[in-house]
């Protein structure tokens, strides 16, 4: 089938053609490597970074730049309401070695909206169309842009907005695919990304309620889609790369058999590993969220880490959960 092809982004080969999703709170330096080791994953993105700012951040010291030799490719996602970032912005990524470069173009966040930025930016091609060329005229890296599908009432300037985004330059178009005024319990509609397919040539990611096997396949096949990327899916279960991996393209997986609690203490030893002791807690409460969802008392996990006042007591309550529940493996 289609999408047993490699995903070809200007000179990097992409295999799987499987990504995580940038998403706040969660898409840094500890997810990212822990899905590595898990394997079955092809592509990497940051967490969401302002592209104002990102020309003054230490890489050193900002959690959203901490990156180890291991997590690659990765793209970093950017987000800005007009052009005049762009140059700089470059520049930094250079320095910072990426592999490519990501415009936020479908965030809903309100904050950004109000500020012109993420799926709001998407509303204003002639700005679109001036920060895509300006980053195309800046480097050779891959340029990709993330979407979402617009406006429920005009469904064609979704299209139309996927070909100014190929005819200014971009490498590829990641489409998340739900309205803009979507939440992310409405189902998405993965149809809407087969229509963009059929106008352009270059490669679409898609992204939206992949949380399994049969999503995964499903979505391949509904979409058309040259990759698919997985976002709270892989918050839940990190491993969701190498189930998928095997099943449709005959990976074979790094390990036989992995205890869930050793796959969450190893995600508490890369956190404090990459982070300094005050930024630790807060992604673990966060991951933790998402991770208790595969426990049938999950909601136990999640309430023990989220009332924990430090790293040493959030891992020992997790213990003792670990514990007094089934010994759940993948």
């Amino acid at each position: 089938m289609a999408y047993k092809a490699k995903l070809q982004l200007r000179n990097l080969e992409i295999w799987p053609p499987l990504a995580l999703a940038p998403m706040v709170g969660l898409s840094h330096s500890a997810l990212r490597s822990l899905v590595i080791e898990l394997g079955g994953v092809g592509l990497l993105f940051t967490e969401m970074l302002s592209a104002k700012r990102l020309p003054d951040e230490n890489p050193t010291v900002s959690p959203l730049l901490m990156r180890s030799s291991d997590e690659k490719p990765l793209f970093y996602q950017v987000f800005l309401h007009d052009s005049s970032p762009v140059i700089a912005a470059v520049e930094k990524l250079h320095l910072l070695q990426a592999e490519g470069i990501d415009l936020n173009l479908g965030c809903p966040a309100p904050k950004l909206r109000k500020a012109g930025a993420g799926c709001a930016l998407s509303n204003n091609p002639k700005t679109v169309k001036e920060i895509i060329a300006k980053f195309r005229k800046s480097t050779e890296l891959p340029v990709t842009v993330k979407i979402r599908l617009g406006n429920k009432s005009d469904r064609g300037k979704f299209v139309e907005l996927c070909k100014l985004i190929e005819g200014e330059g971009g490498d590829c178009i990641t489409i998340h695919a739900r309205f803009d005024d979507d939440k992310f319990c409405r189902k998405p509609r993965w149809e809407c990304i087969a229509t963009a397919k059929k106008h352009l040539t270059i490669p679409i990611i898609a992204n939206g309620g992949i949380f399994s096997v049969e999503d995964a396949r499903k979505c391949f096949e509904i979409s058309g889609a040259d990759a698919i990327m997985l976002g709270r899916g892989a918050a839940s279960k990190p491993w969701i790369f190498s189930e998928i991996s095997e099943t449709l393209f005959g990976i074979k997986r790094k390990s036989d058999l992995l205890l869930l609690r050793d796959i969450y203490i190893r995600f508490t030893a890369l956190l404090n590993l990459r982070f300094s002791h005050e930024r630790r807690l807060g992604r673990l409460k966060q991951f933790t969220h998402y991770f208790a969802e595969s426990y049938p008392f999950g909601h136990r996990l999640a309430s023990a880490v989220q009332t924990s006042h430090s790293m040493d007591e959030a891992i020992e309550r997790a213990e003792h959960f670990f514990d007094s529940n089934e010994q759940l493996s993948y």
